[in-house]
């Protein structure tokens, strides 16, 4: 099957979320949550090494909204129900339709973490994953030292399948980093 002919719902809803895409014009949102979020991002994220300009920010989302569509990387926004305010993003990465297998990533804007909301997050794009897309393993890659991202597959029920010594060079650029690999797998009979 042609992942391109694959016909799944852009958007969907937990209990406290609303879970969509990218669209173009979301760069001044996660641009603001970046920056405001600048101190607790940089030690694990790349992206976050150095302030992020709305402009940036504007062309990484339509790169993601474009990818999306081809189905090559299934970026999401995460934003509160109620209120509409970006609170972070995640989505499902590094894909092997053929599995089909998704990694899923995440992170979140600090003035709204230590509420659930990524859990909660995480939890929904699981069952959209499996649900509509009819995943088989689903992966959490993480720092091991990231002891907060960690939290998050532990309290899901994924399975810590290993940890990988100097598997890759920290957010930083200059040091090593072991990753933590975990793993939830719908078996098949």
């Amino acid at each position: 099957m042609n992942p391109l002919l694959l016909d799944f719902p852009t958007e969907f809803y937990t209990e406290r979320l609303f879970i969509r895409m990218p669209l173009p014009g979301d760069g001044k949102v996660v641009a603001q949550a970046i920056n405001e979020s600048i101190e607790e991002l940089k030690p694990w994220m790349p992206f976050a090494q150095n302030k992020q300009t709305v402009e940036e920010a504007e062309i990484n989302i339509r790169k993601s909204h474009a990818q999306f569509l081809q189905r090559e990387d299934l970026r999401l926004l995460i934003f509160l129900k109620g209120t509409g305010e970006f609170i972070g993003s995640s989505g499902l990465h590094r894909m092997n339709w053929n599995v089909p297998k998704f990694e899923i990533g995440y992170w979140i804007n600090s003035p709204f973490s230590k509420k659930g909301y990524m859990t909660e997050a995480v939890e929904g794009i699981i069952n959209f994953a499996l649900k509509e897309l009819g995943a088989k393993r689903l992966e959490i890659r993480c720092d091991s030292n990231n002891v907060k991202s960690r939290a998050i597959p532990e309290k899901l029920g994924f399975k810590l399948e290993g940890i990988l010594e100097n598997d890759d060079v920290a957010a930083n650029g200059l040091d090593l980093r072991d990753t933590c690999i975990y793993a939830k797998v719908l078996k098949t009979s």
